[in-house]
């Protein structure tokens, strides 16, 4: 199997990615129980050689619960009767992370409120209290 292309500058050799098939669960009848077509794909992101030490933390936090202690990213396929199916989606599902770990997020720049925008929210304030307080019975 040739290499899985993620984006240009990063490209993930098959061999890195294992593949086992076992039962799917849930409706299904006899077929269910007959074949294997459900896909565990485990690609060891702690140790491979094709991403950069970056992405294999963004990667990390983005994967959440589906990544071991290890660092093995686990992903599961069982929606489709076919195997092959099972196997493409949850090959696109490994690139589709990989690709959302590729995005360096923009630092927060800290700013403030200016001058206009201060008084502007305290006349809406002002505003909105005469309102309110036109509403109260009046004082005797």
């Amino acid at each position: 199997m040739p290499a899985i292309q993620i984006t240009r500058s990063i490209a993930i050799d098959s061999d890195e990615i294992s593949e086992t098939f076992v039962r799917s669960t849930g409706a299904g009848g006899q077929h269910v129980n007959t074949t294997d077509s459900a896909v565990q794909l485990r690609f060891d992101v702690a140790n491979s050689p094709s991403l950069p030490e970056a992405v294999k933390h963004r990667l990390a936090a983005i994967a959440g619960r589906r990544m071991t202690a290890e660092g093995v990213l686990i992903l599961r396929s069982e929606g489709s009767r076919s195997q092959l199916m099972n196997r493409q989606e949850v090959t696109a599902r490994l690139v589709d992370l990989i690709r959302q770990a590729t995005i360096v997020p923009k630092n927060r720049k800290a700013t403030k409120p200016t001058k206009a925008s201060k008084t502007r929210r305290m006349d809406g304030k002002a505003k909105r209290g005469a309102v309110k307080s036109l509403r109260r019975k009046p004082v005797d």
